[in-house]
């Protein structure tokens, strides 16, 4: 059963995601930004993603209707009523635990509160966190309209029950959980993102480009989408960080290739900025 109300911290272009997709399953859904400009601009691209999915075919009801259910505000007073809390700001140590400071000074005690972050340690995490047994990682991924997967990440406090619960809650948005226990970079993040800092190092070299890349493994491995154009959706920046964190715990097998720092340095950062390793006329 879908939780009785959804709060999500943060609406940027995950955290719009994730708020989508607990409208659209038929969750009431508060999303807490940090100033009221943030707020609009979260309203609206929950709005567009309603509108396309309407669209699609993908959504039966009006996406009017739809968003009605949807509460915007800045401040954290309206998460004491959400069974389920989503954190899903940018991956900053800092800003993660001051969102679960806000949120765990007015969450009931039997609320979940998970965090959408895509390498950062759970039990790391966790130290911020009033009631860790009540924690989990809950890694949606990019874009999460179109993502049937959550990747659902159990600290070594976590509840069983937490996770057998956040589980059934994944199985009633239509999308795949996967369950793993913290790790750094936990499955999902760890082999994608050596298979992508290897397809960069490729590029870097002049091994091929990054278009026949991509095909080599669409075509030879069945990927739907490959290692580079699938870097651009996520993000440089995201994927820089992510290399970087997982550097500092697993090793040089994820050292940043110089050619990604110097991308995220220019700006080139992908389908958010129109450009990366390909062109891209819609952000």
């Amino acid at each position: 059963m879908i939780p009785a109300r959804v709060g999500v911290i943060g609406g940027g272009r995950m955290g719009a995601g994730i708020a989508h997709a607990f409208l659209c399953a038929g969750a009431p859904v508060v999303v807490v930004e940090r100033d009221a400009q943030a707020v609009d601009a979260a309203a609206v691209r929950i709005r567009d993603l309603l509108d396309r999915s309407a669209r699609r075919g993908t959504l039966d009801r009006d996406p009017a209707d739809v968003a009605a259910s949807l509460a915007m505000t800045t401040e954290a007073a309206p998460l004491a009523d959400c069974t389920l809390v989503i954190e899903a700001v940018p991956e900053d140590r800092a800003l993660k635990a001051e969102a679960f400071a806000r949120a765990g000074a007015v969450m009931a005690d039997d609320a979940v509160l998970a965090s959408n972050t895509s390498s950062i340690s759970i039990d790391a995490l966790a130290a911020s966190v009033a009631r860790p047994e009540r924690f989990c990682g809950m890694h949606f991924f990019n874009p999460v309209p179109s993502s049937r997967l959550v990747e659902i990440v159990a600290g070594s406090a976590t509840d069983p029950a937490v996770t057998a619960a956040v589980r059934g809650w994944v199985d009633d948005l239509g999308k795949t959980p996967v369950v793993v226990r913290d790790a750094p970079g936990f499955a999902s993040s760890r082999l994608g993102v050596a298979l992508g800092l290897e397809a960069i190092r490729m590029v870097e070299e002049g091994v091929a480009t990054a278009a026949d890349i991509d095909t080599a493994m669409e075509l030879g491995y069945g990927h739907p989408m490959g290692p580079l154009r699938t870097t651009d959706v996520v993000g440089l920046d995201v994927r820089l960080g992510i290399a970087e964190e997982l550097h500092a715990q697993l090793g040089e097998r994820f050292a940043p290739p110089e050619l990604l720092r110097r991308m995220v340095a220019e700006g080139r950062l992908g389908r958010k900025s129109g450009h990366g390793f390909y062109e891209w006329s819609e952000r």
